[in-house]
């Protein structure tokens, strides 16, 4: 072979991993977008049964016997609405309660938050939003 040959060669490889390495990136990505948001489906389950057994939600994912991580690494949030202060709940884009019974969402890739669903940092959160009736992405709600 040649240096031209092997330059060429090294060169194709590289456009190849450039094309292939964000698309690769995306498709991970969407799988834990979709692992975190069954595992919410999953715990929200779980909350409708400690629901039917004790009358009550529980204050915290841990005394439903829940210790479950997102696929980032991160627990998941859980917030019962049962006393909880304005500046806790999350809110829509109208800056509406996202639920009345509780909150449960991960904070998604960038691990970090903020109440309104409008903020950068929550862009990217795996929410519950109507009382169970949309799981998925914050910007897509």
């Amino acid at each position: 072979m040649t240096l031209i040959e092997l330059v060429i060669t090294v060169a194709i490889v590289a456009l190849i991993a450039a094309i292939a390495g964000p698309s690769y990136s995306r498709h991970v990505n969407r799988g834990r977008v979709a692992q975190a948001t069954a595992d919410i489906k999953r715990i929200e389950m779980s909350m409708e049964r400690f629901m039917t057994d004790r009358g009550r939600f529980p204050t915290n994912l841990a005394e439903a016997g829940i210790t479950l991580t997102d696929p980032w690494g991160n627990p998941y949030r859980y917030l019962n609405m049962t006393g909880a202060s304005v500046g806790q709940v999350r809110k829509d884009h109208s800056l509406h309660p996202l639920n009345t019974d509780y909150d449960l969402y991960s904070m998604g890739a960038d691990g970090r938050t903020a109440s309104p669903l409008t903020a950068q940092a929550s862009r990217d959160d795996i929410v519950r939003a109507r009382n169970g009736s949309y799981v998925g992405l914050a910007s897509n709600y």
